[in-house]
């Protein structure tokens, strides 16, 4: 088999590239796409911990504080102890993060539109059919 021909390397491929491409969109705006994500589900709901943040977007809990220093390093987040565990910490996005988030969000929106060009609903939707199984497929793998 070619490499080409494996769908594995297909969908990674695929999603480097938009990841890729996403963020030289994101450039002279110095975020992420991961830091964008991150931004946006604190613009959907702050004051949550790392561990929720970790399975909003899911993303590996270190991973999470790595973003977490540079937005935070950035101003575009804060952290807060949590009244209820001293352990842990809130996490809030600032006006500033806000305000970056939703500036980044038609950019996204556009590139996304983009790529569906000439892409029917009907492709839209077994699309999402199918990755949602192979998502569910590589939890179950042993």
């Amino acid at each position: 088999m070619e490499l080409n021909d494996s769908v594995g390397y297909l969908i990674s491929n695929t999603g480097r590239r938009l990841n890729q491409r996403l963020g030289q969109l994101f450039q002279e705006y110095d975020i992420t796409p991961e830091q964008w994500s991150v931004l946006v589900s604190l613009d959907e709901q702050d004051g949550i911990s790392h561990k929720d943040l970790a399975q909003r977007t899911e993303k590996d809990p270190a991973n999470i504080t790595r973003l977490l220093d540079q937005l935070e390093r950035k101003q575009l987040v804060r952290r807060a102890v949590n009244p209820n565990d001293r352990r842990s910490q809130l996490l809030y996005v600032s006006d500033q993060g806000r305000n970056m988030a939703r500036t980044l969000a038609p950019i996204e929106a556009a590139f996304v539109n983009h790529l569906l060009t000439d892409v029917s609903e009907d492709e839209i939707d077994a699309f999402k059919r199918f990755i949602a199984k192979i998502n569910r497929n590589a939890l179950q793998f042993p």
